[in-house]
């Protein structure tokens, strides 16, 4: 058997922390098995522990990730708005509360699709540090940096943690709907454009 080298070791490292960001989010972290991970990487099960320590280890890492794609994401709808952000902020919130993204778990949002599992977790898990800066990260990206940041993402993440509760029936619908009309009025009363 040929011995993988140094690179193909990081790449398929880099796989499997990817397969797991977006299984995590799709299933959660005690739906996705060790096995299950692997095999999306396409990989061997016996091969995850000469990567990683842990799961625990992984989930980490995957937070890590799916925040920082989100933090991509953010920074592509910025540029292509030419640094206007509230109608970056607009185009996102349209994406956020859209049937699309509640049906799509895996390439969505981690603060929503995260949340339980994190709350879940011990207080000592390696995964708290990378999800409470991922949020936090995203609350300064939404406003000004004031507590109307933490109520938009509270209010994003619940609605949207809700909405999929509830995905096929109307109530579904209804409360993305809801839930992006009240952020609209929010930042009406303070003198802002809709969102």
């Amino acid at each position: 058997m040929a011995r993988v080298t140094q690179a193909q070791a990081q790449q398929n490292r880099e796989r499997v922390i990817a397969e797991a960001a977006r299984l995590f989010r799709e299933r959660g972290v005690q739906g996705v098995s060790v096995t299950d991970l692997m095999a999306a990487a396409g990989l061997t099960h016996g091969g995850f522990y000469k990567q990683f320590t842990s799961k625990e280890a992984l989930i980490a890492e995957a937070t890590g990730r799916a925040f920082g794609e989100l933090g991509e994401r953010l920074a592509a709808l910025d540029e292509q708005h030419s640094g206007d952000h509230p109608a970056a902020r607009r185009e996102l919130l349209d994406y956020y509360f859209s049937p699309e993204h509640r049906d799509h778990a895996g390439q969505g949002c981690p603060a929503t699709a995260l949340g339980g599992d994190m709350a879940r977790e011990s207080p000592d898990s390696p995964a708290r540090e990378p999800y409470a800066d991922g949020v936090r990260d995203f609350a300064r990206w939404m406003a000004d940096g004031d507590d109307e940041d933490l109520v938009a993402i509270a209010t994003m993440a619940g609605a949207l943690m809700l909405s999929r509760a509830t995905a096929g029936t109307e109530l579904s619908d209804r409360i993305l709907t809801a839930a992006r009309r009240s952020l609209d009025d929010r930042a009406a009363d303070r003198g802002q454009a809709p969102s």
